[in-house]
């Protein structure tokens, strides 16, 4: 008779302790995937609150921007200026695994709690600092936000089409990546943990990860000594490989080599380019990427979409719609998956976010998500889970 397998229903980071200083969106981001994995996470405030509080789209008064980063995390409000308030702070200190801050660096050292301090004082502890520009450098003071990391990084100037005005990449990449460089960072601190019995301050710029994420842009701009410019959604270095327009709607298609080429044409029934010397390779068909595009516009157009993602899909042949956010979450891939979750909430009816990505064997991936805490909601509670005196 099989074993049968009990999942446990904590994830992998469960009995972590979890300080979060941040708000809006990087940090908080970064703890949320902390929270969907295990860990505890005490949001901490100032008395008014994460402007993120005040973020729309907005459901019965409350915040859905808010309450879908900040989902299963405890909150309460603590004001670092104020001496006593900073002892609490201090107090819940000694209990935590990691702290999580994205203050403009320098600004913690202005209360007094500077990460060097911090860690002679809790020697285990790890601090992550988030930040536009990094602890270091000319620029470690200067404020920045996601459109500004995006310009700067030059994904901005890779994102949409030769001649039009530079295009911010549609989700906050600039954010959500240092956010998740953020977690790469703390696990690998706790990892490290376990050999010394240390703890580690991480320094994450929201710069320096859109530099990290620009593929091979870089490599490109040093082998050929040319700027890479835009290309809608075209690759650089395959073709086809791109957005193609059908009767109804637009559909991607990425032939990654040769044999898949001779696949999509057999398909299309097109195969004169087979033996046609600007397209038979594929440094062929990236030269004449423009003029292939319109010989396969020309027969996609003669059908709708779902014909030849239906054809091409046969015939082993990559091809994926181009969907609305809509039709993305409503596809029987993602909700088998468990990819859109409900989050408990009386006060939000039908709130819907995104589930964990992260798919681990032996654990439970819960279909819900406990509501975003209300300000300062859960202070008495802390406070006397860690019999510390409230002022």
């Amino acid at each position: 008779m099989e074993k049968k397998i009990i999942k446990n229903k904590k994830g992998p980071l469960n009995g972590l302790l979890i300080l979060d200083l941040t708000r809006v969106l990087a940090g908080p981001y970064a703890t949320m995937v902390l929270s969907d994995l295990g860990a505890r996470i005490i949001k901490i405030e100032s008395p008014d609150g994460d402007d993120a509080r005040q973020f729309g789209p907005f459901i019965k008064g409350k915040s859905t921007y808010f309450s879908s980063l900040n989902r299963n995390k405890e909150a309460i409000t603590i004001n670092l200026k104020d001496k006593k308030e900073k002892n609490i702070f201090l107090k819940l200190l000694k209990h935590a695994d990691v702290l999580v801050e994205n203050y403009r660096p320098g600004t913690l050292a202005k209360l007094g709690l500077s990460p060097n301090s911090l860690r002679k004082k809790y020697p285990k502890l790890i601090i992550a600092s988030c930040s536009g520009f990094g602890q270091t450098g000319p620029w470690n003071k200067k404020p920045a936000y996601d459109v500004i990391v995006q310009a700067l990084g030059g994904i901005m100037s890779l994102t949409g089409h030769e001649g039009h005005p530079p295009v911010r990449v549609g989700s906050s990449i600039g954010d959500i990546t240092a956010g998740l460089f953020t977690v790469i960072g703390i696990q690998a601190a706790l990892f490290n943990r376990t050999k010394n019995n240390k703890g580690s301050h991480i320094d994450i710029s929201m710069l320096d990860c859109q530099i990290a994420i620009l593929e091979n842009a870089i490599s490109r701009f040093y082998s050929e000594k040319k700027i890479p410019k835009k290309l809608g959604s075209r690759h650089p270095s395959i073709s086809p490989f791109e957005a193609y327009k059908c009767k109804d709607n637009f559909i991607v298609v990425a032939a990654g080599n040769d044999n898949l080429f001779k696949q999509f044409c057999r398909c299309l029934n097109i195969n004169l380019l087979l033996n046609n010397k600007d397209f038979n390779k594929n440094v062929k068909r990236i030269k004449n990427a423009e003029k292939l595009k319109i010989i396969i516009e020309k027969v996609l157009k003669e059908n709708n979409a779902n014909y030849w993602i239906k054809k091409l899909e046969k015939s082993g042949v990559p091809v994926g719609k181009v969907n609305n956010i809509k039709e993305a979450i409503s596809m029987k891939q993602i909700r088998s998956r468990n990819m859109i979750v409900k989050v408990k909430n009386k006060n939000i009816t039908e709130l819907e976010v995104s589930g964990n990505p992260i798919k681990i064997s032996g654990f439970v991936d819960a279909n819900h998500r406990n509501k975003a805490p209300e300000l300062n909601a859960n202070r008495n509670s802390i406070l006397k889970e860690f019999n510390i005196e409230d002022i």
